[in-house]
């Protein structure tokens, strides 16, 4: 990228910030423009593409869950920026479209500085041709990762494939084909150097690359909506007409999902719970990819706060958590015997008083049982928070047991059998598909599985497993919007139990259910209230995408926006 871009996209200190970003400093980079000497400056130079994106970690939850049906967000008044997306009130002021588009750019431009480099470096001396190709393959899995971002929650958006890009190549949009066969050039030109493990899963690796690439593949065969094809159902209340889904691109998801499969360095946890917490970071066999954090104030570009958003409160049953569940009947789309409903969404959680000691509890009674549900307060999502090993019904008591240094799972092995399972049943291999979804819900179900494995499967039964399985982990919103069910499936909250005119206001809450001010928290489902009738209420076409946001510092990006906003 060129000066003038990198300072408009620079960030500016002047921006108001939620409690959960942290924008004290600008993007690590590696200065200068000569060639590199050592492989340490080859692979720093490479690693300078990640700082840009520790700082997103946490920011996808806001926009990829809380544009949804799903989760609701208390951060701040109801005019602040998480609280405006839930309440589909999302605009080119927002900052986290603001944030997440410009930081994926700082991390295209180091990607384009590093390749650049690369290509123009010899080996010799302290610089091995092996470390000018891996920095190489490194910058192009992460450039053609965040054009893949890019292009999922904005569309057509400007490819910029070097540091001298004109005026013209920063501000034209591409078409969706284009950017799509640039994420494939890149990640496949990557793959062909990287290794195909590392125990390390924050460096990108042959496995990540064919995950990354069977995902881009699956969202590019369903013929992602244009520019047009947007306007026209902008201000409509109807999802488009159901994809026409490309078949040979179809079939390349089964092909690099079969090579994730093949390699056989990954494979599913036996325990659902073990793919979480920190002692999942770099063990886990399910983990494939992962965004490093060190964690605030250690050398982290921003901490993952996918730990703090969804408990930022812990076990003050009154105090509204930046981002959670949006009722309590979701608990419902989860059989009694499924073991993702316990770790997925918490209804109650025992609080680990450390006064006791150290030492994992022997007696559950112990300690203080607290309830997620109504009448107190809505349920917690389970999977970010830090348990005692032994004890993953209960919570350490103090904010220090809250990590913000865990690592962020890009994508794990359940995805991709999912990812292979769909591509499978739209080219009519249903059988095929369905074992594929038989053995993830093995592991769910585990001694219950006779009576909930699947002998067909249907497109409800198919979209329902990604959502049980992966609920919370930001993929909610891109699955909506590839299977044109964004305005319907949004709708569903009128049948949320906190939908109803009974939690409309404080006086109806207490009419219906009665005084007991202790034991319910009244002015929070009043809350709840407002932004699930927000939700059905505004939700419409325009949502298929995001706003083209103006850069860090307020400046107009010069981008011609989005229909709708």
């Amino acid at each position: 990228m060129n000066n003038n871009y990198l300072k408009a996209l620079a960030l500016s200190t002047s921006i108001a910030l939620c409690a959960c970003e942290n924008t004290s400093d600008t993007p690590n980079t590696i200065s200068g423009d000569s060639a590199w000497k050592n492989d340490q400056e080859a692979l720093a130079s490479a690693n300078a593409v990640y700082p840009p994106l520790q700082r997103l970690s946490s920011s996808y939850s806001f926009l990829l869950e809380s544009a949804t049906e799903n989760t609701i967000s208390f951060e701040g008044a109801d005019d602040a920026d998480g609280p405006l997306i839930s309440l589909f009130e999302t605009d080119i002021n927002n900052w986290y479209p603001t944030k997440i588009f410009n930081y994926l750019y700082v991390s295209i431009g180091e990607a384009n500085r590093t390749i650049e480099k690369a290509d123009s470096s010899h080996a010799g001396g302290n610089l091995s041709q092996e470390a000018i190709d891996l920095a190489r393959a490194r910058a192009k899995f992460v450039r053609g990762l965040d054009y893949l971002y890019l292009v999922e929650l904005w569309g057509e958006v400007p490819l910029i494939l070097s540091s001298g890009a004109s005026q013209a190549e920063q501000t034209t949009r591409k078409s969706i084909d284009e950017v799509y066969a640039q994420i494939v050039k890149d990640l496949t030109e990557a793959e062909e150097v990287l290794p195909a493990y590392d125990q390390i899963r924050s460096n990108p690796s042959k496995g990540a690359a064919n995950a990354i690439l069977a995902r881009a593949y699956l969202n590019w065969a369903s013929n992602p909506l244009s520019q047009s094809e947007v306007g026209a159902i902008a201000s409509s209340k109807t999802d488009p007409a159901a994809p026409s889904w490309n078949t040979e691109r179809l079939q390349k998801t089964v092909e690099y999902a079969d090579k994730v499969i093949s390699s056989g360095n990954y494979k599913l946890e036996s325990d659902f719970e073990k793919n979480f917490g920190v002692s999942a970071e770099n063990r886990s066999v399910e983990h494939i990819f992962t965004i490093h954090h060190d964690g605030d104030d250690q050398g982290d570009a921003q901490g993952n706060h996918q730990t703090h958003c969804p408990f930022t409160f812990r076990f003050d049953l009154y105090a509204d958590n930046h981002i959670g569940p949006a009722d309590v009947t979701l608990l419902d789309h989860f059989d009694d015997n499924d073991n993702r409903k316990r770790f997925s969404i918490l209804s109650s959680l025992y609080n680990y008083d450390e006064k006791i000691g150290n030492a994992e509890p022997d007696v559950v009674t112990n300690y203080q049982k607290y309830e997620y549900k109504f009448p107190v307060t809505s349920p917690r999502i389970g999977k970010y928070i830090h348990h005692p090993s032994s004890f993953p019904e209960a919570a350490y008591s103090t904010q220090d047991g809250q990590p913000n240094n865990i690592n962020r799972i890009e994508i794990r092995y359940a995805e991709v059998l999912l990812t292979k399972a769909e591509a499978l049943f739209y080219q009519g291999k249903i059988s095929e598909a369905t074992q594929e979804v038989n053995n993830l819900r093995e592991r769910a179900f585990g001694a219950h599985i006779d009576h909930n494995r699947l002998t067909t499967l249907t497109q409800e039964t198919l979209e329902e497993e990604w959502h049980l399985e992966l609920f919370f982990e930001q993929k909610h919103w891109v699955n909506l919007v590839r299977w044109r069910k964004l305005i319907q499936t949004v709708q569903t909250v009128q049948n949320f139990e906190y939908y109803k005119d009974d939690y409309k206001d404080v006086a109806s809450i207490v009419a219906k259910f009665g005084a007991e001010t202790e034991a319910t928290n009244y002015p929070f489902f009043a809350k709840v209230y407002k932004h699930l009738h927000s939700k059905y209420d505004k939700v419409n076409g325009k949502f298929y995408r995001f706003p083209i946001p103006k850069g860090l510092q307020g400046n107009d990006l010069g981008i011609d926006q989005n229909p709708g906003y």
